[in-house]
């Protein structure tokens, strides 16, 4: 499946900025969580995985994403209007009264929604059942669901892995997004999950380990998971939350920077930042040690 890099390179940055300004203007939101997902949710959209329609939501051969870490809607907001669900100056609205952009994924009221989540571990179950209804109304179309590493705590994030692999989903694709922290702290510390790529090989997944930060890795493996016959895929991205702003968020003293918007007197300073971003290097993902309220280093990931 060809991209242009340059291409989903601009659209990213267009889409960083989108969740930046979004936030800040409703005054509360996720974006340290939306921004690591980025180049993963704009690769699946323009880089020729996802088949929709936007005047079309309900087509139903088009592809699925659900976003099972619904807190990081920012994201999907940013992109849907990117792809042209509703007007880019709706994203203005996000979070507030009457607002079709709720603080959190609503399939009934926003156009390319494709799952109501925000309770985390609920995302790979819905998946599942998408998938199967593929196989039994023989129909062609891939589901793929990005979840959380703190999400994985969750008890039915496991019994759903157990289950797509028990069924061969060969056309449903998880992506964690491994971005090291969750609402309390570092997810290692919270409760250590690795190896990520392990357990879900140990549950009959083909999996893949990336920089989920730079496109040409996002868009490789994506590629090697459709290829994948017989199993389900799953494509741990390792990210940085945050990605984008990084110093920013250094010198607020929180790279964690969980659930509250950046605020206005330092946005235009966000918005600089973002436009020099195009790709983290692969090594500076195998642990943000270094940096404040950083996890330790452990497995190799």
């Amino acid at each position: 499946m060809a991209a242009n890099i340059e291409d989903l390179l601009s659209r990213a940055r267009a889409i960083r900025a989108d969740i930046l300004r979004s936030t800040t203007e409703a005054g509360s939101g996720h974006p340290s969580s939306s921004l690591s997902a980025v180049e993963v949710v704009t690769a699946l959209y323009f880089g020729g995985f996802l088949r929709y329609d936007p005047k079309n939501p309900h087509w139903p051969d088009r592809d699925r994403f659900i976003l099972s870490k619904g807190h990081a809607a920012p994201v999907l907001y940013a992109v849907l209007a990117e792809a042209g669900y509703f007007p880019k100056e709706e994203l203005m609205t996000l979070r507030k009264l009457g607002s079709r952009l709720e603080g959190h994924p609503n399939m009934l009221r926003t156009p390319g929604v494709e799952a109501s989540t925000g309770s985390l571990g609920q995302g790979l179950s819905i998946g599942i059942g998408h998938a199967l209804a593929a196989r039994i109304d023989r129909k062609d179309y891939h589901t793929y669901v990005l979840t959380g590493d703190g999400e994985l705590d969750e008890g039915q994030i496991w019994e759903a892995a157990a289950s797509a692999a028990k069924f061969g989903l060969d056309n449903l694709t998880a992506i964690v997004d491994r971005n090291h922290y969750q609402q309390t702290g570092a997810a290692e510390e919270v409760l250590n999950m690795d190896p990520i790529d392990g357990k879900f090989t140990a549950f009959g997944w083909q999996t893949f380990t990336i920089n989920g930060n730079d496109l040409g890795e996002v868009l490789t493996a994506l590629t090697r998971a459709r290829a994948i016959k017989g199993r389900p895929t799953c494509i741990v991205a390792l990210t940085h939350k945050g990605q984008g702003i990084l110093p920013l968020l250094q010198k607020l003293g929180d790279v964690n920077f969980h659930g509250k918007p950046i605020p206005p007197k330092h946005l235009d300073e966000a918005l600089a930042e973002i436009s020099r971003v195009e790709a983290t290097p692969a090594m500076a993902l195998q642990s943000p040690a270094g940096t404040p309220d950083a996890p330790k280093s452990g497995t190799k990931r």
